[in-house]
């Protein structure tokens, strides 16, 4: 846009000067009135955008405000099954303890039932198995069965026997029940007690017996294999 000095001159060159200077107070002003509307409208607009804008972020405010309190409600429904689960592991551990402890009475039980049949069945061998010994083996026993320790080796029954015109130690172990595939092999461990009294009492002869209720078949053969003999509570 000209400056008033050069509309000025420029009008007075067509119109005298106060007329020229009417007119230049005119446009001037209507221009600036032009421009004044111009920039209004450019505000309104301006105003407008913002406006929207700050709709959509009320929204997004809203949304994320909503998003926030689902979250809350999750974390907070989270660790209250959490508290539940500990509360329940909790008692299941307890539970566990308690069944353990249990289960220890029972093979605390078990244990000393199955000892006292042992020594039942050890009480009753002492009594019976001279006569038996004599009638099927044709072994004497010459000396009353006892319980006695040799060593560190706990021998159930000692004795000793004359067997066709020779003298032997009798070393007898009791087993409730004798079959295949228990975690301690009966066996083994008369062998090692064998062991022990060939030590203690070298150069004498000694015949190994398995007292039990009953034995496998399995276990009767390799028994047989050993020379080792198995009395059966039935058989006296």
């Amino acid at each position: 846009m000209l400056t008033q000095t050069e509309m000025m001159r420029k009008l007075s060159a067509v119109f005298d000067p106060r007329q020229a200077k009417v007119l230049t107070e005119v446009i001037t002003e209507a221009y600036s009135d032009l421009v004044r509307a111009r920039d209004f409208n450019e505000l309104k607009d301006i105003v407008r955008e913002l406006a929207e804008a700050q709709k959509r972020t009320e929204l997004r405010v809203e949304e994320l405000t909503r998003a926030q309190e689902e979250t809350r409600q999750q974390i907070q429904a989270l660790t209250q099954a959490m508290e539940a689960l500990a509360r329940a592991q909790e008692e299941s551990h307890r539970q566990i303890q308690e069944l353990a402890r249990q289960m220890g009475d029972v093979r605390r039980e078990v244990g000393g039932l199955g000892r006292s049949m042992s020594y039942a069945l050890e009480n009753e061998a002492y009594r019976m198995l001279p006569t038996f010994l004599a009638q099927k083996y044709g072994i004497q026993v010459t000396e009353r069965f006892i319980r006695t320790y040799i060593g560190d080796e706990e021998i159930n029954l000692f004795g000793r026997g004359r067997r066709d015109g020779k003298e032997v130690l009798i070393i007898g172990e009791v087993k409730v029940r004798l079959e295949e595939g228990r975690r301690e092999d009966p066996f083994e461990q008369l062998e090692e007690k064998a062991r022990v009294v060939q030590e203690a009492y070298p150069g004498e002869e000694i015949l190994l017996v398995l007292i039990t209720h009953h034995a496998h078949p399995t276990v009767l053969q390799r028994a047989q294999e050993k020379g080792i003999l198995v009395v059966q509570s039935f058989e006296w």
